[in-house]
């Protein structure tokens, strides 16, 4: 292996384990300083091992690692290993931080708790599955599926926890119960925002007679390229040019103005699109 390429190894591992170590303590610090400290059932595994710790007395820190054994061989079968490499990793960190870690946030109220413990822990995951890790658990699972079916990571949760909270139910009392929904809610959304938050773009499609001169303007002012395709007006049977380019929220009122500066008659199109891999943009991940 090339000196270069051992580099860039190096700073990739470097960065996954930063991500890791980041996501791991924040969600750590949720579980332990306002979930547990409100009686709230968590979500996933964790979750999982909290009921535990409040039905045996037995840490969960503890009963996150023996649930986890048989999910890692999971991960380890259908994933890669180096994904439950990354994930164990994340697992030890988040009991490590889960024992040693307590924050008082001065929250008195199950609700407030139930929405600042789904920010908090969602914030947590999505940091961690910006890596090419996951947090153990339910995560390995989730992870999986979407990898193979395009299930979203936080239907896989909201599924597993209406398992877990109707099974909850014979035992912890029902409003407890709705909180902690509101919390699992919370914390899926926020996930799956913060995954998405970098990976967010603009698709424009922009139909006008000026289409390669707006091209070679968008790609010297903005720095973006773009696609040229033909088209064929429905109506009047002229054959058209569309441009189609990628860019980012914060250059979508500059390539307005080319636009329009130059053909104040174009048709410009935008499109929200929360997933953009390959050529200049985000890299597709490979566990």
């Amino acid at each position: 292996m090339s000196p270069a390429r051992i580099k860039i190894l190096a700073s990739s591992i470097a960065w996954n384990l930063t991500l890791i170590t980041v996501g791991s303590v924040i969600f750590a610090i949720g579980m332990k300083s306002i979930a547990v400290k409100h009686g709230l059932v968590a979500t996933g595994v964790f979750g999982t091992a909290l009921m535990a710790e409040y039905l045996s007395g037995i840490s969960a820190g503890t009963w996150n690692i023996l649930l986890n054994i048989p999910l890692f061989i999971v991960g380890w079968l259908f994933v890669s290993r180096k994904f439950c490499l990354y994930s164990a990793y994340s697992v030890v960190v988040t009991t490590i931080a889960f024992e040693l870690i307590q924050i008082n946030f001065h929250i008195d109220t199950q609700l407030y708790a139930a929405v600042a413990c789904g920010v908090i822990c969602g914030t947590g995951l999505g940091i961690i599955f910006r890596s090419l890790g996951s947090s153990g658990g339910l995560d390995i699972v989730a992870v999986l599926l979407w990898k193979r079916y395009n299930i979203g990571l936080g239907q896989t949760y909201m599924l597993y926890n209406a398992i877990l909270f109707s099974a909850s139910a014979m035992f912890i009392d029902m409003d407890l119960i709705v909180v902690s929904t509101i919390m699992v809610f919370i914390l899926s959304v926020t996930a799956e925002r913060c995954l998405s938050l970098f990976n967010q773009r603009k698709a424009v499609l922009i139909i006008s007679d000026e289409a390669q001169a707006i091209a070679g303007v968008v790609s010297r002012k903005i720095g973006q390229g773009g696609t040229i395709l033909d088209g064929h007006g429905a109506y009047s049977g002229e054959n058209r040019k569309v441009l189609l380019t990628i860019i980012s929220n914060v250059q979508l009122k500059k390539l307005e103005e080319i636009v329009y500066t130059h053909d104040s008659q174009a048709l410009m199109v935008v499109e929200n699109t929360f997933s953009v891999l390959g050529a200049s943009f985000s890299p597709r991940k490979v566990y």
